[in-house]
């Protein structure tokens, strides 16, 4: 496992971390953001998205769960699953179809997925470390 801590100190930059992030990043891998609410997952996940060519407009899927866009070399799916209770809610969205491999997968509150999320992946925690500044741990796991 490899792990790895970055600071950034805005908004801005927390977005530009996550775009260089992104161009590192192949069809089928699983991203799964940490961290408290307001911490700036949402944030990230705009900034992955665009570096990976998603023209349309990124907001968090809080009430649809999922978000389906079209990338530069292939689909991207965000999930929020703040308010899943269960992970077996997942199954009536088919959450497994959408971890298939086909696309890049950004999802924030992981751990309410349980034992559904995949062992390969990627963690990327987001920790406050000032007002605008934040601590982002990236551990891959495989």
């Amino acid at each position: 496992m490899k792990e790895t801590c970055y600071i950034t100190h805005s908004e801005a930059e927390t977005k530009e971390f996550a775009g260089t992030l992104a161009r590192s990043l192949q069809k089928g891998q699983i991203l799964c953001l940490n961290g408290e609410m307001g911490v700036g997952k949402t944030i990230f996940a705009k900034g992955l998205c665009e570096a990976l060519g998603v023209t349309e407009h990124v907001s968090s899927p809080t009430f649809t769960l999922v978000n389906e866009y079209e990338g530069r070399e292939c689909p991207v799916y965000h999930f929020d699953l703040y308010r899943i209770e269960e992970p077996e809610e997942l199954y009536a969205i088919g959450f497994e179809e959408f971890i298939d491999g086909r696309a890049i997968v950004i999802i924030e509150w992981p751990e309410r997925a349980g034992e559904l999320l995949p062992t390969c992946r990627m963690e990327i925690l987001l920790e406050r470390a000032g007002e605008e500044k934040r601590k982002i741990t990236v551990k891959e796991l495989v």
